[in-house]
């Protein structure tokens, strides 16, 4: 049997209309009023939903032992990718919770992190091609 399988990251949010702006308007995302998603970002799907209490929204709380937190990771394939993403949101007013680091485990690794209006936190991240190479 072979079957497609897809998944949404559900996000409730304080500002529906806010929050389909920030999406659209700095992170290039299509939105509509079932989702929100991005060509080229394989697999990144969100379900905004209004929260009817502001306490409803709850992003991911930050490690006790320090660190960031991170509601929803999107990996890349190429640096190159990384960085055009990073410079396109800076551009267009995203905050930036952390500048581009590279970790030397996994593959490297590099990513950044980026906040929405309520808090949440994208990492974006990835190796440069495959790891070790």
């Amino acid at each position: 049997m072979s079957e497609k399988l897809s998944s949404l990251t559900v996000l409730m949010v304080s500002d529906l209309a806010r929050s389909q702006s920030f999406y659209r308007e700095v992170l290039g995302f299509n939105v509509t009023d079932w989702w929100a998603e991005r060509g080229g970002l394989h697999g990144v799907a969100l379900k905004l939903f209004q929260a009817a209490e502001p306490a409803d929204v709850r992003p991911n709380q930050r490690p006790a032992g320090g660190g960031y937190a991170v509601d929803v990771q999107v990996y890349t394939e190429t640096w190159a990718q990384l960085d055009s993403l990073y410079e396109e949101f800076r551009s267009k007013g995203a905050i930036v919770s952390v500048e581009p680091i590279v970790y030397a485990d996994g593959g490297p690794w590099k990513e950044f992190v980026i906040e929405d209006p309520d808090g949440y936190h994208f990492a974006f991240g990835g190796t440069d091609g495959t790891p070790g190479g």
